[in-house]
């Protein structure tokens, strides 16, 4: 194997594909990187995986000969990204040993077998979605920040896909709030459903945005993702995501859905923002909450709390109903509005002990569980 390559695109290829590297390794070759030189198509090939969640990339090299190796991902990027010259030369020059070169610099690495390292599943199924990279990155910002973190929870440990008449549904939840939204899919007439683990939504979140389009792939076991790469990126073909998904079923998000409100208010997002950041600084870890009390043409948001006293802030608004006040978490409302795009929001509850609910003008809501204070 003996290839050529300017070093900014080899440490594009690697950092692409290093963040799926684990700390907890079964195997010493899972630290490893699959290097792939294929001279017929003038391709390196970077593929890494830990078992639960693989990923493969290529760029553009003078492949003088082909071969394979594993090398250590992580020490290769911080050797790559020491290298005085702006060209790179990696040759083998046996089963394990590669040499590297660059502007008079050079470095012989010990790596294991090409062989011993696990093959990625390739899920080239006829049941597909493509959707445009820019749209599924905005869908699964709306909702990541509500997945779960608890690993005693692990169904909800992730973003549940759902396809369904011919719609794109995803959603998340950690059991005190929830956040769903749609895309359609035009042509899709089958319907399934995955639990995309929280490991692949940030990967897919880090990597969406390079292209136009993406293919999704789902089986009963797994999902895959095929990702465009425009031609201005160091990066060549598409990249390829694949992860095992969450087992189990993911509970009845439309059962947490409220069935119908009596309080309706149009907010402007960024001012509410910025209000409720201000306030939720005198809030201490065991008072945590924010208080919006809903008056004639005006909402007051404050909070106190015994460490460090109390604030308050009033906003005009229309609204023409009978005073009432609810408490909420006030990052469970800092996380959709610094995320949502919209100028406007609609916020809409029941009473002051049911859930309130984040709607937008398109198919995102964000369904959050009040708090009860004295």
């Amino acid at each position: 194997m003996k290839f050529i390559l300017e070093k900014d695109t080899l440490i594009a290829g690697l950092q692409q594909v290093m963040n799926v590297v684990g700390t907890k390794l079964t195997m010493p070759i899972l630290s490893n990187v699959l290097i792939e030189a294929i001279a017929d198509r003038g391709q390196v090939t970077f593929s890494t995986t830990n078992l639960d969640m693989g990923m493969c990339c290529s760029v553009m090299a003078q492949v003088q000969q082909s071969g394979r190796i594993t090398l250590p991902v992580k020490k290769l990027a911080s050797i790559v990204k020491a290298l005085p010259g702006k060209e790179v030369t990696c040759v083998l020059e046996n089963d394990v040993l590669v040499r590297i070169e660059s502007d008079g610099s050079r470095f012989k690495i010990l790596g294991l077998a090409a062989n011993d390292f696990p093959a990625l599943p390739q899920l080239e199924i006829e049941q597909k979605i493509e959707v445009n990279q820019m749209r599924l990155a905005r869908l699964l910002k709306s909702i990541s920040y509500a997945q779960s973190r608890d690993e005693n929870r692990f169904i909800l440990n992730g973003i549940y896909f759902l396809v369904e008449d011919g719609h794109l549904n995803l959603v998340a939840t950690d059991g005190r709030r929830l956040a769903l939204t749609s895309s359609e899919i035009p042509g899709c007439d089958f319907q399934k459903s995955v639990i995309v683990p929280a490991k692949m939504v940030a990967e897919l979140e880090r990597t969406l945005g390079i292209g136009e389009n993406a293919r999704l792939f789902m089986t009963d076991r797994q999902i895959a993702f095929s990702i465009d790469v425009s031609s201005e990126n160091n990066l060549s073909d598409s990249i390829y995501i694949v992860s095992k998904i969450v087992e189990g079923k993911y509970p009845n998000y439309k059962q947490v859905i409220p069935a119908s409100s009596d309080y309706h208010v149009r907010l402007d997002r960024e001012q509410l923002l910025s209000v409720v950041q201000r306030i939720a600084l005198v809030a201490d870890e065991k008072d945590y909450s924010v208080r919006l009390k809903f008056e004639d043409n005006l909402l007051e948001i404050s909070a106190r709390s015994v460490s460090y006293g109390e604030a308050r802030e009033a906003l005009p608004i229309a609204y023409d109903g009978k005073v009432v006040g609810i408490a909420f978490n006030p990052q469970f409302l800092i996380d959709p509005f610094k995320v949502l795009t919209n100028d406007e929001i609609f916020f809409e509850f029941k009473d002051e002990f049911s859930p309130g609910m984040i709607k937008t003008n398109d198919t995102f809501l964000c369904v959050v569980m009040p708090l009860r204070i004295n």
